[in-house]
């Protein structure tokens, strides 16, 4: 799908999402995709969150972010509650929703100067 988007500088949009293929700005991504305002980064050693440690999330606890959004093809998910608390831990705001969803949240609060990151699944 598409996504109508009108850029403001503020950093990453995520421009469409379709068959299994994300387009972050002018690049083509076909696996996982970490995003933020200065942070691009499609080489995530996973496929799935519910395979996320904590150690692939060292660039997001590095930012670190106000919220998380994880976004997956395989719709809502609740993650442990060990993956849970790396970011609880941290006082940083996660949500898991659909991959949809977590696109255009992700460009609404990244167009309000919001401090978010998402992490992108786009295969089940």
């Amino acid at each position: 799908m598409r996504l109508t988007v009108t850029s403001t500088g503020a950093g990453q949009l995520i421009r469409s999402y379709a068959d299994g293929v994300l387009r972050i700005g002018d690049q083509h991504f076909d696996r996982a995709v970490m995003v933020g305002p200065a942070l691009l980064d499609g080489n995530l050693p996973v496929q799935n969150p519910l395979d996320l440690q904590e150690q692939h999330l060292g660039a997001v606890f590095a930012a670190p972010p106000e919220l998380v959004v994880i976004g997956w093809v395989g719709g809502q998910l609740f993650l442990p509650a060990q993956q849970r608390s790396w970011f609880l831990e941290r006082r940083i705001g996660l949500e898991v929703m659909e991959l949809g969803a977590a696109c255009r949240t992700y460009n609404v609060l990244l167009q309000d100067e919001r401090r978010v990151i998402a992490l992108l699944f786009p295969y089940r």
